[in-house]
């Protein structure tokens, strides 16, 4: 596990700040100005993948050897072969109070959007103003719940236009992907 190179960092804070916007800063701001400097949390490589954890936890997982250590914080994603970053679901946690666009969809167009597929106009309860085209958003149910993310397929203004079967939103990630995808979720 070590810290991540410049580009790496830039890589993603790139990504992520996709969802977050200017909010990014409190992922990595300590909790409070008079808190210990090992309540800050960081970002760990572990092989590809990259890791969200509290400083404290990181210093401490030094004194387990590599070939040992599976995992350790919240996983956020992995860099891919030709070096981009890619969001894993379990990074939805951490992304989804920092949100800057957000999606409400009703309860007939949950289960298809945790099946794989993607938003249509006819299951959006409501979202956020102003969204332009292409801009990653997090998806929630109608109570809030975050159900993943994606990304929109036109501009709010746009989607209002569009007919029911229309799709609004491309999905990226979902929750019921840790039941899809469990044999290979954290497999290296």
């Amino acid at each position: 596990m070590r810290e991540l190179t410049e580009s790496e960092m830039k890589t993603l804070f790139d990504k992520v700040a996709n969802y977050t916007g200017r909010s990014l800063t409190n992922l990595i701001a300590p909790p409070s100005p008079d808190s210990a400097p090992s309540e800050r949390f960081v970002f760990r490589l572990h092989e590809s993948r990259v890791y969200y954890l509290k400083l404290a936890l990181a210093n401490l997982a030094v004194s387990v050897a590599r070939e040992n250590l599976l995992s350790l914080g919240t996983c956020l994603g992995k860099f891919t072969k030709t070096g981009k970053f890619r969001l894993h679901i379990t990074a939805l946690d951490i992304i989804a109070p920092h949100a800057r666009y957000k999606i409400w969809i009703k309860p007939n167009g949950e289960m298809p959007f945790l099946y794989g597929g993607n938003i249509v106009k006819a299951h959006i309860g409501r979202w956020s103003e102003d969204c332009p085209e292409h801009q990653a958003v997090v998806v929630y149910s109608m109570d809030d719940t975050p159900l993943g993310f994606g990304v929109t397929a036109r501009s709010t203004a746009e989607s209002r236009r569009l007919d029911p079967t229309g799709i609004t939103c491309f999905r990226q990630a979902d929750i019921g992907e840790y039941l899809r995808e469990e044999d290979t979720l954290f497999t290296t």
